[in-house]
């Protein structure tokens, strides 16, 4: 058990690390983005005033500062490498419902799919520690559009993404064990694609055939 545990940890637990930095990159780079606004000259702003303030208003400002720091994640994400990504492939994610933010969720859960909300939050500017049960995500999420003004997030969509998740083989765990236990990479490539390209046509299947019926 000890060798089997060393084993792992040598071989497919530095494959996990390596896919976790590279998701990391991803997801942080590059460091000085052109961004729509001067977040460090409103932050001063609101940390001077916040020097001053009286205790009542001190809290408000507090909360300003976090929804500020919230907005600029949200943004940087967005200029990020895998924000760019997100646009490249949206036009895959369509037919499926899905825009450009739902296609950052999916690569960021490439990692663990627990980190789709979480990378949700940061997408929709309220932060990395959004949860499921985060109001404040809810709602943003039932506010979302498409260019268009059409709803985004609708019953449809949601019953498209997971069975997109149910079906793909999100989990750079799974693939790195899957290679260490076969030594080779020929499998986990062939299961990557295999079902990502089933969860795809089920989904595509089920967003195309709902829209039909007019449930979109």
């Amino acid at each position: 058990m000890w060798t089997q545990g060393r084993e792992f940890m040598t071989k497919a637990g530095t494959i996990i690390h390596a896919c976790s930095v590279a998701m990391w990159l991803l997801l942080t780079f590059p460091r000085d983005p052109t961004l729509s606004r001067d977040y460090a000259v409103e932050r001063a702003g609101l940390e001077t005033a916040l020097h001053t303030a009286a205790p009542q208003q001190a809290e408000e400002l507090e909360s300003q500062l976090a929804k500020l720091d919230a907005e600029e994640l949200g943004e940087r994400t967005r200029a990020s490498y895998a924000g760019r990504i997100g646009h490249v492939i949206e036009p895959a994610l369509t037919p499926l419902g899905f825009d450009w933010r739902v296609g950052i969720g999916i690569l960021g859960a490439f990692a663990a799919r627990e980190v789709f909300v979480s990378t949700m939050g940061i997408v929709f500017g309220i932060g990395d520690d959004a949860d499921a049960e985060d109001a404040v995500l809810r709602e943003r999420l039932r506010a979302a559009t498409w260019p268009d003004g059409r709803t985004l997030f609708t019953p449809l969509v949601c019953l498209s993404l997971m069975i997109f998740f149910a079906l793909a083989c999100q989990c750079m765990s799974t693939l790195a064990v899957m290679a260490r236990e076969t030594r080779s990479w020929r499998w986990p490539a062939f299961t990557f694609v295999y079902m990502t390209t089933l969860a795809w046509v089920s989904s595509f299947a089920v967003y195309q055939i709902g829209s039909a019926l007019g449930f979109g």
